[in-house]
């Protein structure tokens, strides 16, 4: 029996790089569409640091040229397509708003235009985002809760999102969206709030920083580990009917509570290092995510194999890893 064939849009970035290894696992062939850039070239550091690089074709492409989209999708044939491209940064997402709606917002509709062109029987998955409930409508999360967007990306998302519903019900795809909620790791990008403080933590630990600036410390968030969240995306691929679902682990931490287990990691107290600056408070801020997965666990038999505390400590450990080898 011929191999199973993955297009993943944003193989290089965090997600990407686990579900990658997740398919890897399961005996998938994998195309990764990374952009490519004349000075860098692609970044593979996550993929590399995996140990996976090598067994992943990429291809050049980008989600603003449906032409390319189409080509790679023509020529792959493949079974699944993950969209997991996106400028995903929020704070970003303020200072380039048109670029994000183009990049997060149509890029999700080429790549399902392009699917529906020249692999219409192929399976989608939609990266969709907690951050589309923003300004709460229900303190619990589900499926059924209202949007709400608060920033230039939370708005691109629902736009994705709602087209990716769209393409299901107007053209019969095998369309999913999964409605993730903040998952971290050690592959995390340092521009995002767990990775700049466990970078922090491991940095202050071994001598080469001496405080930590953040913004709002009561921010709660509903926090999973990315290898637990692209297992559910996995699943529900796998499913005879496409449909959408809440993907979270039903916990809500503030953000200084995520510090203060941190610090404490490695034996020290956050209140010593941590500062509040302005500049890093968000022009509209989303006070509380609390995700409702119900849904995931009896359709998809899904549920979070890692807690929060083995999360932060294993990102902590990285960074203290990363940081030793550097000096």
């Amino acid at each position: 029996m011929a191999k199973k064939c993955a297009v993943i849009t944003g193989v290089t970035g965090q997600d990407g790089a686990y579900l990658a290894q997740l398919l890897l696992e399961k005996d998938y062939r994998i195309l990764g569409v990374a952009r490519r850039s004349s000075h860098f070239g692609v970044s593979t550091h996550r993929l590399d640091w995996l140990g996976i690089a090598d067994h992943i074709e990429i291809v050049d492409g980008d989600l603003l040229d449906l032409g390319g989209l189409c080509r790679i999708v023509r020529d792959a044939r493949p079974d699944e397509v993950y969209n997991l491209a996106a400028q995903s940064f929020v704070k970003t997402s303020w200072d380039q708003p048109v670029l994000t709606a183009q990049v997060t917002g149509v890029g999700a509709l080429n790549v399902l235009e392009a699917v529906r062109l020249e692999a219409p029987e192929a399976r989608v998955y939609q990266a969709s985002s907690s951050e589309m409930y923003g300004l709460i409508r229900e303190p619990i999360q589900s499926e059924t809760t209202p949007f709400y967007p608060r920033s230039p990306y939370a708005a691109a998302k629902v736009f994705a999102h709602w087209s990716t519903v769209n393409y299901r019900e107007s053209f019969g795809m095998h369309a999913s969206s999964g409605i993730l909620f903040n998952h971290e790791s050690p592959l995390r990008g340092l521009e995002f709030v767990t990775r700049k403080i466990t970078d922090a933590v491991a940095r202050i630990k071994l001598g080469q920083a001496n405080e930590l600036r953040m913004g709002n410390l009561d921010a709660r968030r509903d926090w999973g580990h990315a290898r637990d969240y692209v297992r559910a995306m996995w699943l529900m691929m796998q499913q005879p009917v496409a449909d959408d679902y809440v993907v979270a682990t039903g916990r809500t931490t503030t953000v200084r509570d995520f510090l203060s287990a941190a610090f404490a990691h490695v034996d020290l107290n956050a209140d010593d290092y941590v500062r509040i600056d302005p500049a890093f408070l968000r022009p509209a801020e989303v006070e509380t995510l609390h995700g409702d997965a119900a849904k995931a666990h009896r359709i998809l038999g899904w549920s979070p194999l890692i807690s929060l505390e083995q999360m932060i400590g294993e990102m902590v450990d990285a960074d203290l890893a990363r940081h030793r080898d550097r000096t």
